[in-house]
C-alpha cells in the first residue's frame, strides 16, 4: 500500500458542499508535515484552542488524558511538530503519528492503526471555525485523539480495532457499520468512570468546548454503562451533540472487550434491529436516563 507524497505539497481536502448534500473528498497517502509553512493564525488558532480546552477538560476529562497529554509536551506555544511529538510516543507505546491531507478511506485508516499508525491532519481550522468544523483537524487530531495512545491498555485496543476494521471491511457493509458504532461511542465520545466520578475520554468530546460540557452536565443525554453488543447495534448523531454516551470503567475493559473474534457477533446482530441513538433498554446500566430536551426525532445514522 502506498505511504507517498512526501516531497508533494500537501493540499487541504475538506468536504464538498452541492446542492445534493455533503460530499465526502478522500486523501491517499501520507504526508510530511510542513511546519514551516503555518502562519501565525494556524499557531494562534491551536494556543486559542489548546488553552480554552486545556482549561475546560480539568475536572472534566479523565485523568488518564490529562496525564498522557502533559507527558506528550504539548504547548500552547507552538503547534506541535509531528517529529518531536513520535519519540515521546514510540518510546512509549511503539505507535507513530503520520502526516495526512484529510479523511482517508476506511481500508487505509484500518490498515494504519493496525500497523500502530495514527493519521493526523496536517492542516488546522480557521479562526471562523474555532467551534464546529465537519472534519477532523490538525487541533481535534492531535489535542484529542493521540494523548491516549501513550496508555499502553488504549494503544492495544486501538490497534486491536484497527485489525478488526480490516477484517470486517472484507465482511461487508453491515459489519463495518457496527464496527464504526463501536468506535463512534468509544473512541471518539466515551465516557469513563472513575474513583471522583464520569469523565470524559473521547477525542470528539474533549476537544469540543460545548460537548465537553454538555456530556456530563446536562440533563438530556442517557449515561449508560458499557455493553459492546448493544453499542454495536446503536445508531448515532454527526450533526448535534449525542443523546446517549456510553461509560466504561478502564481502557482494560475495552481491550478485554475486543479480544474475542467477532465474526459470530455480526452474525448475531444480522439477525437485530439497530437500536435508536436516545433508545434505553430495560438490559441498560443506567447511570442517567435521559430528559431528551432538544433531540431531533430524526437523522440518526
Amino acid at each position: 500500500r502506498r505511504l507517498a507524497r512526501m516531497n508533494a505539497k500537501p493540499a487541504r481536502l475538506e468536504n464538498l458542499h452541492t446542492d445534493k448534500g455533503k460530499v465526502p473528498v478522500y486523501a491517499t497517502g501520507i504526508v510530511e508535515q510542513p511546519w514551516d509553512d503555518y502562519t501565525a493564525a494556524d499557531h494562534d488558532v491551536w494556543r486559542q484552542l489548546y488553552e480554552r480546552q486545556r482549561q475546560l477538560l480539568v475536572g472534566r476529562a479523565s485523568d488518564e488524558f490529562l496525564q498522557a497529554q502533559g507527558m506528550m509536551g504539548m504547548s500552547p506555544d507552538r503547534i506541535p511538530r509531528f517529529d518531536e511529538l513520535n519519540r515521546v510516543l514510540e518510546a512509549a507505546t511503539g505507535w507513530t503519528i503520520v502526516g495526512v491531507e484529510g479523511l482517508l478511506p476506511e481500508l487505509d485508516f484500518f490498515e494504519h492503526l493496525a500497523n500502530r499508525r495514527f493519521p493526523v491532519s496536517w492542516w488546522i481550522r480557521r479562526p471562523d471555525q474555532l467551534d464546529y468544523i465537519e472534519e477532523p483537524d490538525l487541533f481535534h487530531d492531535l489535542f484529542g485523539h493521540v494523548p491516549l495512545l501513550m496508555i499502553p491498555a488504549f494503544a492495544d485496543y486501538m490497534q486491536a480495532y484497527g485489525k478488526g476494521g480490516v477484517k470486517a471491511h472484507g465482511l461487508g457493509a453491515e459489519a463495518l457499520a457496527n464496527l464504526t458504532r463501536l468506535y463512534w461511542y468509544t473512541v471518539e465520545f466515551g465516557l469513563i468512570r472513575q474513583h471522583d466520578g464520569l469523565r470524559i475520554y473521547g477525542s470528539g468530546i474533549v476537544s469540543s468546548k460545548g460537548e465537553s460540557i454538555h456530556c456530563l452536565e446536562s440533563d438530556a443525554p442517557n449515561r449508560i454503562g458499557f455493553d459492546l453488543e448493544r453499542i454495536m447495534r446503536t445508531r448515532y448523531r454527526i450533526d448535534s451533540y449525542q443523546k446517549t454516551y456510553f461509560v466504561i470503567d478502564s481502557f482494560e475493559q475495552l481491550m478485554d472487550a475486543t479480544r474475542p473474534d467477532f465474526t459470530p457477533i455480526y452474525a448475531r446482530l444480522a439477525q437485530q434491529g439497530s437500536i435508536p441513538a436516545g433508545s434505553v433498554l430495560d438490559t441498560d446500566a443506567v447511570f442517567h436516563r435521559g430528559s431528551g430536551e432538544g433531540w431531533a426525532t430524526d437523522g440518526d445514522v
